[in-house]
C-alpha cells in the first residue's frame, strides 16, 4: 500500500547510476525529495516522462527540492541511459534486493518485477505531502507534481 499524505516516507538506501549510495533520510532538514518511479530505462513512456524532467528541471529541482528517479534497474543500464538522455539528476537502483523499496511504496508491479508510475513528493521533515499512483501504461500528469511543489515554497 502506498504512503498516505500526511505519512512519514519509508527510508530506503539504494544506489544511484554512478554505483553511490543514496539514502533518502539523509536529505531531511535540508531538502524536500521528489520520488518518482518509473517501470524501464530506455523504454517508450518512461523516456518521454524523464526527458520532459530533464527538459523542465526549474519546476522540479531547486535549492529547497531534489528530484530522484527510482526503478528495478541495475545501476549500469542507468548509468548508460542517464548518459543518453543527459539527465541531470539521479537515477536510482532498486534492483536488488529486487523491488523492495517499490514495494515499501506499494508501486511494485509483481507479474513483470518492476514499479509502476509513483510519484511522492516528501517534505524536508520526511513527511509524504504528495501521492499519486499510476498503473502499468497509464502515462503521468506532470502538473500535479509541478503545483505541489510549488506549494512547499508558498
Amino acid at each position: 500500500m502506498a504512503p498516505e499524505v500526511g505519512t512519514e516516507a519509508p527510508d530506503f538506501t539504494v544506489k544511484d547510476q554512478n554505483n553511490q549510495d543514496v539514502t533518502l533520510s539523509s536529505f531531511r532538514g535540508d531538502r524536500a525529495v521528489l520520488l518518482v518511479f518509473y517501470p524501464f530505462a530506455f523504454s517508450g513512456t518512461c523516456t518521454g516522462e524523464l526527458c520532459a524532467v530533464r527538459d523542465n528541471l526549474a519546476d522540479f529541482q531547486n535549492d529547497d527540492v531534489q528530484i530522484l528517479g527510482i526503478s528495478t534497474d541495475p545501476p549500469y543500464a542507468l548509468k548508460a541511459w542517464s548518459d543518453s538522455q543527459s539527465f541531470d539528476f539521479p537515477l536510482l537502483s532498486d534492483f536488488w534486493p529486487h523491488g523492495e523499496v517499490a514495494q515499501a511504496y506499494g508501486v511494485f508491479f509483481e507479474p513483470r518485477g518492476m514499479a509502476t508510475r509513483g510519484t511522492f513528493l516528501v517534505d524536508k521533515d520526511g513527511i509524504v505531502q504528495f501521492a499519486e499512483v499510476n498503473g502499468p501504461g497509464e502515462a503521468r500528469d506532470q502538473n500535479g507534481w509541478r503545483k505541489a511543489v510549488a506549494a512547499l515554497a508558498a
